[in-house]
């Protein structure tokens, strides 16, 4: 398994948990010198917020974690693509690297439908690695929509 591997299993782990409560099942994980800086995983239901996506709390913890708003040096290692909010708070934050798993043609903002996140306009571009456990982020999405339509 490689550390990429390794990193998107636990965001895969919050993935889960989200499913579990009933919201769309994103996880993500900040990783910053081995060590997870911060987690979240997709809550707009339970807190009545279209902002908490499991990108958007990740970096919170993170830059809770840090005590700076700057998160040089992160991995965030992410289930879906970001959208366009959260891609713009990556370049935002300055998180140094993008781990996604599934590409998100409808809403993805790093390289899918938008590419915000390389944008040389910007004052800051990441490395995006995408696809890492792609089958496994694409089935966990695919069962909670599934399951949805059919109650």
């Amino acid at each position: 398994m490689t550390e990429d591997e390794r990193w998107m299993r636990q965001a895969l782990l919050l993935a889960q948990k989200a499913a579990e409560e009933g919201e769309i099942p994103v996880g993500a994980v900040a990783v910053r010198n081995n060590q997870i800086s911060g987690r979240g995983y997709n809550r707009t239901e339970a807190l009545q917020d279209p902002t908490a996506h499991a990108e958007m709390l990740a970096i919170t913890a993170a830059v809770d974690a840090a005590g700076y708003q700057r998160l040089d040096g992160v991995t965030l290692y992410v289930t879906l693509e970001p959208c366009c909010m959260c891609a713009g708070a990556l370049v935002w934050a300055r998180i140094d690297r993008l781990v996604f798993g599934a590409a998100d043609p409808k809403a993805g903002a790093c390289g899918t439908l938008y590419n915000i996140v390389q944008d040389e306009r910007l004052n800051h571009r990441l490395e995006v690695t995408p696809g890492i456990l792609e089958t496994e982020c694409s089935s966990i999405l695919t069962s909670f929509f599934r399951n949805l339509r059919q109650k």
